[in-house]
C-alpha cells in the first residue's frame, strides 16, 4: 500500500507506479483514486468557468461587430470589417471548440455558424458594392432640354448600377434673386418631372436639399478651410458677378462652391455626373476633401477616431454625349434656364405648337446638308445631337440618315421626335401633381433615408475638428 507522503511526494509516487508495473497489481489505492478524481473535478469546474466567461465576452464581441455591421451595410462589406470578422471568428472557434464542456459546445457551434454564414453572404456583395452618386438640379425656371439630356434622363441608367441620391437644389436657388412666391411650387414640379422622367424611387431616393440641415451645417465647417482666392477665380462667380454687377451680388454666389461641396461630400459620394462647365467646382470639392483629411484625420485617428479619411474624394463621371446641350439660337452658348429668351431652350412642359414653333425658328447654317463635329456648324452639331439622344440611335446612324437632309426636312423630322418623346413625361408629370399627398410623401421618405448617412459624416466631422460631443 502506498504511504501518504508518497502520493505528495510526485519522485515517490513515480517510483510506486513503477513497483505497481512490475508487480502488475490492479488498480491503484483506492485513497490515490479518490483524490486523483476530486482534483480533476476541481479543475473542470475551473475550465468550465473560465470557458463560460470567455464564451460570454465572444459573444459579446462578435453580437456588437454584427450590429454594427447591419446598422452600417458599408461597414459590413469593408474588407478590414470581413478580415476582422472572419480572423476572430477562426482563432475563437479553434480556441473553444474542444475545450468548453459538452453544455456549451452547441452553443459555441451556433454562434460559428451563424456569423460565419452572415460573413460570407457577404462576401459576395463586398466585392461588388455599389458605388454611390448624388446629383441635383435647381427649381429656378422650368426643367428644359438641357437639364433632361444632360443630366436626368442619364440617372435613369445610373440608378440601375449605383447607389443613387437625387434632390433638388433649393438652397442654390438663392444665390441669386428669386420668386419667393414660385419656389416651393417649382420644388415639388422639379421633384415631379424627376419621377415623370424614369427616376424610380424604389432605387434612388429623392428628397430636396432644404429638408437635410447636414448640408448648410457641413457647408460652414468647410468654408473654414476653404481659401478665398479660390473661391474668387471660380468661372461662374465671375460670370454671374459681372452680369449682376457687385452691388447685387450676395456672399450666397461667392459661396455656391462649398455648398456644392458639401452635398458632394456629404453622402460620401464616389461619383458626380457633371457637365464641363461644372468641372471646376468638382476639383474645389476633391481639394477641400484631401485637405480636411489632411489637417483633421490624421489628428481624428489619433482621438480614437475610425481613419485618417473624414471624407471619399470623387470622382467626376461626364457623359460621353449630351452633356452639355446648345441653345437654340447660338450654338456656342449652353441652353440655360437664365437665358431671357425662352426661345433659346425646349422646355419639358412646353406644349405640342410651342415645341414646333421653336425649331422652326431655331439657329441654322447655309451649308448643304448636315454634319456632326464641325467646328465651323455649331448649329448642326447640337441639333443632330439632340436628334441622336432623343431617337436612341447612334451617331453613325444619325449621321447618314441626315447627310443630305436640308434643314427645312430635318427640322420636321426633330420636331416629330421631341414631341413623341415628351409626351409620356407630361402625362406622367401631370398624374405625379394632382396626387400631393404621394409627391410629399417621397419627398419625406428620401429626406429620411439622406439624413441618415448626411448626419453620420456630420457628426464624424465635427468630431475630428475637435467639436464637445452633442
Amino acid at each position: 500500500m502506498s504511504s501518504i507522503s508518497e502520493l505528495r511526494n510526485p519522485s515517490l509516487r513515480e517510483l510506486s507506479r513503477s513497483r505497481s508495473d512490475k508487480v502488475e497489481s490492479p488498480l491503484p489505492h483506492p485513497v490515490f483514486k479518490f483524490q486523483t478524481g476530486c482534483e480533476r473535478r476541481q479543475r473542470r469546474r475551473k475550465k468550465r468557468a473560465i470557458s463560460s466567461k470567455k464564451l460570454r465576452m465572444g459573444s459579446s464581441v462578435l453580437s456588437y461587430v454584427m450590429s454594427v455591421s447591419m446598422a452600417s451595410p458599408r461597414f459590413l462589406t469593408s474588407m478590414s470589417s470581413s478580415l476582422l470578422q472572419r480572423s476572430y471568428l477562426k482563432r475563437w472557434g479553434r480556441m473553444h471548440h474542444h475545450r468548453l464542456p459538452s453544455g456549451y459546445v452547441g452553443t459555441s457551434r451556433c454562434y460559428y455558424s451563424v456569423l460565419v454564414s452572415q460573413s460570407d453572404a457577404s462576401e459576395t456583395p463586398s466585392t461588388s458594392v455599389k458605388k454611390r452618386v448624388v446629383s441635383g438640379v435647381q427649381p429656378t425656371g422650368s426643367i428644359h432640354l438641357g437639364n433632361y439630356l444632360g443630366a436626368i434622363k442619364n440617372w435613369i441608367l445610373l440608378q440601375n448600377t449605383y447607389e443613387t441620391f437625387f434632390f433638388i437644389v433649393d438652397l442654390h436657388a438663392i444665390t441669386l434673386e428669386h420668386d419667393v412666391k414660385q419656389l416651393a411650387t417649382a420644388t415639388k414640379s422639379t421633384a415631379a418631372i424627376y419621377m415623370a422622367c424614369g427616376v424610380d424611387t424604389t432605387k434612388a431616393s429623392v428628397f430636396v436639399q432644404s429638408h437635410v440641415r447636414a448640408h448648410v451645417e457641413l457647408m460652414w465647417l468647410l468654408s473654414s478651410v476653404t481659401p478665398i482666392g479660390r473661391l474668387n477665380r471660380m468661372i461662374q462667380f465671375k460670370e454671374k458677378s459681372r452680369e449682376a454687377g457687385d452691388e447685387q451680388v450676395g456672399v450666397a454666389l461667392l459661396t455656391y462652391p462649398v455648398l456644392m461641396a458639401s452635398d458632394i461630400l456629404l453622402y460620401q459620394s464616389d461619383l458626380v455626373p457633371v457637365g464641363e462647365d461644372q468641372k471646376q467646382h468638382l476639383e474645389l470639392t476633391r481639394e477641400l476633401a484631401e485637405r480636411v483629411n489632411y489637417i483633421y484625420g490624421r489628428k481624428w485617428k489619433k482621438m480614437g477616431g475610425r481613419g485618417s479619411t473624414i471624407f471619399k474624394v470623387p470622382e467626376p463621371l461626364i457623359p460621353p454625349a449630351g452633356a452639355r446641350v446648345m441653345s437654340l439660337t447660338d450654338g456656342l452658348s449652353k441652353m440655360s434656364k437664365s437665358a431671357p429668351s425662352d426661345q433659346s431652350r425646349i422646355n419639358l412642359l412646353d406644349p405640342k405648337d410651342v415645341i414646333a414653333n421653336k425649331i422652326k425658328r431655331c439657329k441654322t447654317d447655309s451649308f448643304p446638308g448636315l454634319e456632326f463635329d464641325n467646328p465651323g456648324r455649331p448649329e448642326s452639331n447640337n441639333l443632330l445631337s439632340i436628334y441622336q439622344l432623343i431617337s436612341g440611335r447612334t451617331k453613325e446612324e444619325v449621321a447618314q440618315e441626315c447627310q443630305d437632309m436640308n434643314w427645312g426636312t430635318f427640322k420636321t423630322v426633330l420636331t416629330d421626335a421631341l414631341i413623341d418623346h415628351l409626351h409620356p413625361i407630361q402625362v406622367r408629370y401631370n398624374e405625379i401633381m394632382s396626387d400631393s399627398a404621394y409627391l410629399d410623401r417621397v419627398l419625406a421618405e428620401g429626406a429620411t433615408k439622406a439624413s441618415i448617412i448626411a448626419d453620420a459624416t456630420l457628426n464624424n466631422v465635427y468630431q475630428a475638428m475637435g467639436f464637445l460631443r452633442r
